[in-house]
């Protein structure tokens, strides 16, 4: 049960921390993607509530949230490539969330062999692969904004030669 309480403990303040960074970022895909992220901790915490109850949980397929980024990229290309300064307050809300989506993860990894029921342990597996999905759209945020131009060169595959990837 530790491992319910320190989990939900953990989802609680990674959504209070989204919401907030959310509330501060400039950009509206910056706010759509820490809003989306917040929204994925919410579902986390609602399941962990439930085994607290003692009531059932319901393992559903991952939230799949590199796909709904994505989709908030391609519908959000033309402000995307707006180019709006991040500021410093932004960067480090990125490092900030990277560092708790690692250390979630980690736990995840250690609580797994500790829960109780095939249920449990299967929600722990399922968020193992949901935190590593929002540790690597941050990643992924932070190095276009940190260097966009090489995230376009390694993102869309781009030889520096000047070549094709399929000649």
């Amino acid at each position: 049960m530790d491992a319910i309480k320190i989990a939900i403990k953990t989802e609680t303040d990674a959504i209070a921390f989204y919401k907030e960074a959310a509330e501060k970022t400039r950009h509206p895909i910056g706010k759509k993607m820490f809003l989306s992220i917040m929204e994925d901790e919410e579902g986390h915490l609602e399941n962990f509530e439930c085994i607290l109850e003692g009531l059932d949980i319901k393992v559903h397929d991952l939230a799949r949230p590199m796909e709904r980024m994505k989709n908030v990229f391609e519908e959000n290309k033309d402000a995307l490539l707006e180019k709006i300064e991040s500021t410093t307050d932004e960067m480090e809300a990125l490092k900030i969330a990277m560092q708790m989506e690692k250390d979630s993860i980690e736990f995840y990894k250690k609580a797994v062999n500790e829960v109780q029921t095939p249920k449990e342990k299967a929600l722990f597996e399922k968020l193992i692969k949901e935190e590593q999905q929002h540790y690597d759209i941050f990643a992924n945020t932070y190095f276009f904004l940190s260097d966009s131009g090489s995230w376009f060169m390694w993102e869309e595959h781009s030889i520096v030669d000047g070549g094709t990837p399929w000649a």
